[in-house]
């Protein structure tokens, strides 16, 4: 006689149905971001300056001193903040993000043509537009001294100097910013036709940067025009 607390013998044998596993996510990787050491030590420099005789002048002044540096410090502080600090050039395996002093340009790595070094660092899109990577200036002191190194390592390696470089055995000695410029290439090349670089450009104005500064200027010419 069967026991009916006992399983049956199909239930023995069924295996549990295993709970669906999502698909692994694909890994998102942060841009590569790119400045000027030079502008941001130089905007920091300036703003700390500012801060000083700025706030010296409101505290101490009488009159309309007080509102004239604080209108001065409007106008100088979001300039200074727009072409020091603030510009930066973002790349990610999808597109290239360029943030200048009043303009944040997306550009998808299809629309991207060439990125041209000159005399200044360039993108140029699909439709001829360009644009300057403000965050990316050309360094001639740079090329120079990469010029000179690369003439000495081809010197070395005439000479048969074990310790000379060539370009075979370690590649063509460039400034840091025209190696940035080759980097951004390679990327550009690799991910032109990948389907997540596809896209049309974008461009928007910077108006947290432009607005403070002309209401500054604005405020500025009131107080000068009262007298």
């Amino acid at each position: 006689m069967s026991n009916p607390d006992r399983p049956s013998p199909e239930s023995e044998r069924t295996p549990a149905p295993e709970a669906s596993k999502p698909a692994p996510a694909k890994p998102v990787y942060q841009d590569r971001v790119y400045r000027s050491p030079a502008g941001l030590v130089g905007g920091v420099a300036l703003l700390a300056l500012f801060a000083w005789l700025g706030g010296d002048a409101v505290v101490s002044g009488e009159g309309r001193t007080p509102w004239l540096a604080l209108a001065s410090m409007l106008v100088a502080v979001p300039l200074v903040v727009a072409f020091s600090v603030r510009p930066a050039v973002f790349a990610n395996d999808d597109r290239l993000r360029v943030r200048n002093p009043f303009r944040v340009i997306e550009l998808p790595w299809a629309q991207v043509v060439s990125l041209r070094s000159g005399y200044t660092n360039e993108v140029i899109d699909e439709s001829g537009t360009k644009y300057q990577l403000w965050a990316i200036p050309v360094s001639l002191r740079g090329r120079k001294k990469a010029a000179r190194q690369q003439a000495r390592d081809a010197r070395r390696a005439s000479r048969g100097d074990v310790g000379g470089r060539t370009s075979v055995d370690a590649g063509p000695v460039r400034a840091e910013t025209d190696q940035v410029m080759a980097d951004l290439r390679e990327l550009c090349e690799a991910r032109a036709k990948a389907a997540g670089s596809q896209g049309e450009p974008s461009v928007r104005w910077a108006w947290e940067v432009m607005g403070p500064a002309v209401a500054g200027a604005v405020l500025l010419a009131v107080l000068i025009a009262l007298g």
